[in-house]
């Protein structure tokens, strides 16, 4: 299905045609001046060095074939040639009524579906998620989900921290604590106990313990540090004892993850980690030096990456150390390698912290340059600001450390429970399902709102409010259609025939042509890879309707045709509503 702006940009370029022109100067845009007319070409002011004419004079020609057109019912030209239109309210019913009609509302579906990878998520494991692993998780998750609705094929993997020294500091540390186990006797031969022997609580406080202690200036220090560098090597060599406790370490945290995850709504469909490649670094390493891209430099292995365009220095891509040990520029290289030969993408999508934007432009271009991908495989980095608190600095509790995801959610969820037990009387149940629902979409779409780049201040009171450009207020508008749509089927039961129709009022076309904007609108938020544009109609859309609804008698109107055709949109308005929202990763519920 053409989109709104494709359809009335082809009238006017029939228009210039007639009247002598290119129909190239006939592109239609939205008005920038809503106060003068709805939308706009400015396509004589171009023309007139082209044809040596006054724009003002072109602009009539063409203003005199335009109104032949059905799809404009006013047409004006402004000095000093600006052509306004005026949108035909026929024109737009037909236009709302094929979207009805249309799977996805008319979005046109890829030619050539294309794979997409989008890696996100990357916690390290035995650690809990805090605030700052909340941007990777949803804005990747709302990435995941335009690149579907889109049409295409995507696969979400968290690419664990599996696999280097935190690891090690485990496996020691535990190895003091319970020197008894048999996962430390290299002549055990028996069977391992299926049971991890600790929870995930231990693992939590393990890891900090065991991390600040080798970081610590004595020989006691040094030497812990040195048996858990002697750990991780064991475990990366393959030791049966060492790879069944990380086996169980694996488990224990990964089940953490996942419940942490499912509060927040955000599904991966592979659970790969750094542990996954390790066995193909010695063949990529081998390739790379036999295919002449890498090189030895003061004794590390590197590959040059700099081109003759860049105007700030470019330094190599370091693949091994000099003591031969891997990085995880090595990682990340053998997990293109890996991905490439198991799914072999069209693209590749990273979300991580953007300081991080000059070591994935260091990968990407290894990764060409020793040709582990394709020419035609995209590689896209989306480097995404900080959260901070309402001090402009990072998120920390109150007493200055740093925030847990968990507890964040628990907070926020518990906060709309009183707020949503003090607005009506519901069950316990209902108001708890409630306010985690109302939570999720205040976390992510204050994220989301967002222009990913950018930091943001992180302020749950104004986010969990029912006002402003919140999730919670997008909320509230979607069940008060509901509720609308409730008490008309109460009122009709099944006799009523819902047609939309050319609309009454002025508010009523505006919320119509703002619905007729959604496929452009979600064409380009997969452009830009940016859910803010989703974010940001959703809310011309809620304010949209709730401007229709203070403005219009629905359930009053006493012609059945009319009040018919108001249903029927606010039937499309729900849709759209949940569709963006699904796509931004939350839902709404029945009644608030």
């Amino acid at each position: 299905m053409e989109k709104l702006l494709e359809l009335l940009t082809k009238e006017t370029e029939t228009a210039f045609e007639k009247a002598g022109y290119d129909k190239a100067l006939a592109k239609v845009a939205i008005s920038n001046r809503p106060d003068l007319c709805e939308y706009q070409c400015n396509g004589s002011l171009a023309g007139a060095k082209q044809y040596h004419k006054a724009p003002l004079m072109i602009a009539n020609e063409v203003a005199e074939f335009l109104k032949e057109s059905s799809a404009f019912e006013k047409v004006e030209v402004c000095p000093p040639g600006f052509l306004n239109l005026n949108l035909n309210k026929d024109f737009l019913k037909d236009f709302l009524t094929k979207m009805t009609t249309e799977d996805k509302f008319g979005l046109e579906k890829p030619e050539k579906p294309l794979k997409v990878i989008i890696d996100y998520g990357g916690p390290n494991v035995a650690k809990p998620l805090h605030v700052g692993h909340l941007r990777s998780a949803v804005i990747g998750e709302s990435v995941k989900r335009i690149v579907r609705y889109m049409g295409h094929e995507a696969i979400g993997d968290i690419h664990l921290g599996d696999w280097g020294l935190q690891m090690g500091l485990i496996i020691a540390e535990l190895k003091i604590r319970k020197p008894d186990l048999p996962y430390y006797d290299e002549s055990f031969e028996g069977d391992y106990p299926e049971e991890a022997p600790f929870t995930i609580g231990e693992l939590e406080e393990i890891y900090p313990f065991a991390s600040k202690k080798s970081k610590e200036d004595t020989d006691e220090g040094r030497a812990f540090k040195e048996e858990a560098m002697n750990c991780t090597f064991k475990l990366q060599s393959g030791v049966r004892g060492y790879r069944a406790l990380w086996k169980h370490i694996l488990n224990v945290s990964v089940t953490d993850l996942k419940r942490n995850y499912d509060n927040l709504n955000v599904t991966f469909d592979l659970w790969k980690g750094e542990s996954d490649v390790h066995d193909i670094i010695p063949g990529m390493v081998a390739y790379m030096k036999d295919g002449g891209y890498a090189y030895y430099s003061d004794g590390a292995l590197v590959v040059d990456v700099k081109e003759e365009t860049d105007t700030k220095e470019m330094p190599p891509c370091m693949i091994l150390k000099s003591d031969g040990a891997s990085l995880y520029n090595t990682t990340d290289l053998a997990t293109i390698m890996d991905r490439m030969k198991k799914y072999h993408p069209d693209r590749m999508i990273y979300l991580t912290d953007k300081r991080q934007e000059l070591y994935f432009e260091q990968v990407f271009r290894c990764a060409r340059k020793t040709k582990l991908v394709d020419d035609s495989t995209d590689l896209i980095h989306i480097g995404f600001g900080t959260v901070n608190g309402k001090d402009g600095h990072a998120f920390k509790t109150r007493d200055g450390g740093v925030q847990r995801l968990e507890y964040l959610i628990r907070d926020i969820q518990e906060n709309m429970y009183k707020k949503i037990l003090e607005g009506r009387e519901m069950s316990e149940e209902e108001a708890k399902t409630t306010a985690n629902q109302v939570a999720l979409a205040a976390i992510k779409y204050g994220d989301l709102s967002n222009q990913a780049s950018k930091d943001y201040i992180f302020d749950i009171d104004r986010f969990t409010s029912f006002e402003g450009d919140t999730g919670p207020y997008l909320l509230y508008t979607d069940v008060r259609i509901k509720s609308i749509l409730k008490k008309y089927e109460e009122q009709e039961g099944t006799k009523a025939v819902e047609v939309i129709q050319s609309p009454v009022n002025d508010s009523e076309k505006k919320l119509g042509m703002q619905l007729a904007m959604f496929n452009a609108m979600m064409e380009n938020a997969y452009e830009e890879l940016a859910p803010h544009k989703i974010c940001a109609y959703l809310y011309d859309l809620a304010n949209a309707f709730n401007v229709f609804y203070h403005e219009t008698k629905i359930l009053s109107e006493e012609n059945a045709e009319t009040k018919a055709g108001y249903i029927a949109l606010l039937r499309l308005v729900l849709s759209v509503m949940e569709s963006c929202m699904d796509v931004l990763g939350f839902s709404a519920p029945e009644r608030m």
